[in-house]
């Protein structure tokens, strides 16, 4: 594999360099930096033998294989000709294979791997030493101009500088085995096998010519009740051979030292710490079912040595390589984490129809969406819509859904979002042109912004209410313009109070921050202000209040129906009034609306049930819920499951699901459709339908969300402020053209896209 050597680069800060590790991220980031400077003194430790190494095969993508090309062509023509490649996935559910093309898979065994990367690094000089304990990096520091530390998952270096790298390391709820097989699939596969101890699942794909790996993965409550725990590792190779013994066309398993594992997320908050660099699964892991940790090695070993050539300073040097890589990795492992909670969650899934059940499979990471299905095997997503019911040419978003008596005309919803513009409670022009021109925008239903059920129930002196006549005269009118100029838009009310978030400054003011003056007293479960020292400290109230408040609510309902309104949301979210109580970190009440659960749903439930009792029958009503609070000790998954049912057993007919915003130091974890996992779950295992909301920003998303079966409505709330007609113009570009969007007939000369350019 010897080729030609670069000259060497100009000179740089780098001369000597130890690499702590000697897996696919030390080799490579070896290799690389010999390859950018012959003259460079790179030693690499690795505590094993060369061809010691967990698992069988590695899958590449393109993009990482065009990468390695670009940084070192005679490496990737080596990978080329070790590599097997397919493009089909099969899914196996309950005896039935659906099969999905298009995708492009490459991959090779993990020793030819290695074997490559020792060569690669030999032929260009690097000094490797096997069976070799590294010095400790500190010690190392001090001799050499940089220390790699690529030594696993389990990093001694991390962990001795655990105080620097400040790493978070979170272990999932499902057991692994990673074994082979001596024949080789045609294709990838996910299969289910539904055994009396529960649910398992198996993910193979083929490495070489005449194998393939075999990846069996169940819930450890699962696992434990195999009876495998403590056994020999033949017998775990005889049970997985006979509970899918399909893939194997009668060859038998085999191991690597193969045991039952629990997958751990690595996360770092500092990839350096002086000389010393992070490299691969050190730095980070991300779940097998989304790609491979060798993949995410190699990507980094390119970019480091990429910002170390011709380095004068490793500082800034290792500076810009965390910042190129980390927000690259962060998303990959955001994919990863939705895809490892959807097959930890597998069992509420398996009943769904095979191909609707593949399409959510495939889409489970939001990585792969339904328009990149249909471009890759446009008969297998016209299958899935077929199942599904949705009309030829029509988009999934496109379907109309039923909520009691109210029809919508498709999946969008503008989402509830404060405009701040009212006065005393009153809403005016703005909010009749803002929400009117969503209504005429193409969404199946528009919400308004929180409506709050009294002057004191306030976020700030601009928020809206339904307290008074002239908001009710005020709301009507708003009603009327989108009953009679959109028609077909459906208009939803979300009442609320603004609990302990009250008596604050406009948003552009300062959001959350108390008024200078004009504050008025605010009110709460328990007397917890939202900032201790900045926000003022609510009063917890009595019984007797609560009983004020819930007519109060009823009130407000009351009003909003004469008003017109086609649906009513009760607003149990982002820390205000009914959500502090439904969170254990906002209410520490003693008395019958706090103590558990029980307890902290018990006034929510109330209010919602005086609320149903006078909103009229046929007319929908949901409830918004913060699903987790990102915050230790907060609401929890498992809780919101838990409220959602609560809810829809007292007559929800939708739940709202966000997340956050309850307390001030919560640690979200932003991303692309972010919350959409906490409806997803509701969805399957209460059974009541749910609206998606959470940077939900393409209407590929939202078609991805709903084909699948994750929600059954998506709120959309940025992408509006940008494009009041966000719903039209996505059937546009779309090229759809029926009853699930309408033009309003002033605007119909519009509905086809503008040309961006002209020929001559």
């Amino acid at each position: 594999m010897a080729g030609p050597v670069t000259a060497p680069v100009a000179a740089s800060a780098v001369a000597r360099v130890a690499v702590v590790g000697g897996g696919p991220a030390g080799l490579y980031a070896a290799a690389l930096l010999k390859r950018q400077a012959p003259e460079r003194d790179i030693t690499l430790w690795e505590r094993n033998a060369p061809d010691d190494t967990f698992g069988f095969g590695v899958v590449l993508s393109d993009e990482t294989l065009d990468g390695i090309e670009t940084a070192d062509p005679v490496f990737h023509a080596a990978l080329r000709r070790e590599f097997v490649s397919w493009g089909d996935i099969d899914v196996v559910h309950r005896g039935r294979t659906v099969t999905c093309g298009g995708h492009g898979f490459a991959a090779l065994g993990r020793h030819r791997l290695l074997a490559l990367l020792h060569q690669r690094c030999h032929d260009l000089g690097v000094a490797l030493r096997f069976r070799a304990q590294a010095p400790p990096a500190d010690e190392l520091a001090r001799s050499y101009d940089l220390v790699i530390a690529a030594d696993g998952a389990g990093s001694r270096t991390r962990d001795t500088h655990r105080d620097h790298f400040r790493p978070t390391i979170t272990s999932h709820r499902c057991r692994y085995i990673w074994l082979a097989t001596d024949y080789a699939l045609d294709a990838f596969r996910f299969e289910i096998a539904e055994t009396p101890y529960g649910v398992m699942q198996l993910h193979a794909y083929p490495f070489a010519p005449d194998a393939s790996t075999v990846i069996v993965e169940m819930r450890e409550e699962v696992w434990r009740r195999t009876g495998l725990d403590g056994r020999d590792e033949q017998t775990s190779l005889d049970a997985c051979a006979g509970w899918f013994p399909g893939p194997l066309k009668g060859h038998a398993l085999r191991s690597n030292r193969s045991t039952w594992n629990v997958f751990r997320t690595v996360v770092n908050e500092r990839w350096s710490h002086g000389r010393t660099v992070l490299l691969g699964d050190a730095a980070h892991t991300a779940h097998f079912s989304i790609g491979s940790g060798t993949k995410l090695a190699l990507e980094d070993a390119v970019s480091l040595a990429a910002h170390l050539d011709g380095a004068t300073s490793v500082a800034e040097a290792l500076a810009a390589y965390e910042a190129e890589r980390r927000p690259v990795v962060e998303s990959l492992q955001r994919a990863a984490r939705a895809s490892l909670e959807w097959m930890e969650d597998l069992a509420v899934r398996v009943g769904g129809p095979p191909r609707r059940f593949t399409f959510d499979l495939l889409t489970r990471s939001r990585r792969v969406t339904h328009d990149n299905l249909r471009l890759r095997d446009p008969g297998f997503v016209a299958a899935v819509e077929e199942e599904a019911g949705v009309p030829a040419g029509t988009p999934p978003m496109f379907t109309p859904f039923r909520l009691r008596g109210l029809t919508l005309r498709n999946r969008v919803v503008v989402s509830p979002m404060d405009m701040y513009s009212a006065t005393d409670g009153t809403p005016g022009d703005f909010h009749l042109v803002h929400l009117g021109a969503r209504a005429l925008g193409g969404a199946g239903l528009v919400m308004t912004e929180m409506v709050c059920v009294s002057a004191q129930g306030r976020i700030t002196p601009g928020c809206t209410g339904m307290y008074a006549p002239e908001h009710e005269r005020a709301w009507g009118r708003v009603v009327g313009f989108v009953h009679e100029r959109a028609p077909g838009t459906a208009i939803g009310l979300q009442l609320g109070h603004s609990g302990r978030k009250g008596s604050t400054r406009l948003m552009w003011e300062g959001i959350d921050q108390p008024l200078p003056e004009g504050n008025w007293p605010l009110v709460a479960a328990s007397a917890l202000p939202y900032r201790p020292g900045v926000n003022q400290t609510p009063h917890a109230l009595t019984v007797s209040e609560l009983a004020v408040l819930r007519d109060e609510f009823v009130r407000a309902a009351e009003a909003a129906a004469r008003a017109g309104f086609d649906l009513l949301e009760l607003h149990c979210a982002h820390g205000y009034l009914l959500s502090g109580f439904l969170s254990p970190l906002t209410n520490q009440r003693t008395d019958a609306y706090g103590s558990g659960l029980t307890g902290r749903l018990a006034f929510p439930l109330e209010v919602f049930d005086a609320v149903r009792e006078v909103w009229p029958a046929e007319r929908p009503m949901t409830v918004r819920i913060s699903a987790t609070d990102w915050a230790e000790g907060g609401t929890t998954a498992d809780d919101a499951v838990a409220i959602a049912r609560a809810f829809a057993e007292h007559g929800a007919d939708a739940v709202d699901v966000s997340t956050g915003q309850v307390v001030p130091d919560e640690r979200p974890a932003f991303g692309r459709s972010y919350q959409t996992p906490f409806a997803d779950r509701i969805r399957n295992e209460v059974g009541v339908p749910v609206i998606a909301v959470g940077a939900i920003a393409s209407w590929d998303d939202v078609n991805s969300l709903i084909l699948a079966g994750r929600a059954d409505l998506c709120a959309v709330g940025r992408p509006h402020l940008y494009d009041p007609h966000w719903t039209l113009h996505a059937a546009a570009e779309q090229g759809y053209s029926g009853p699930g969007a309408p033009w309003p007939l002033p605007y119909r000369a519009g509905s086809r896209r503008p040309p961006t350019g002209r020929r001559v």
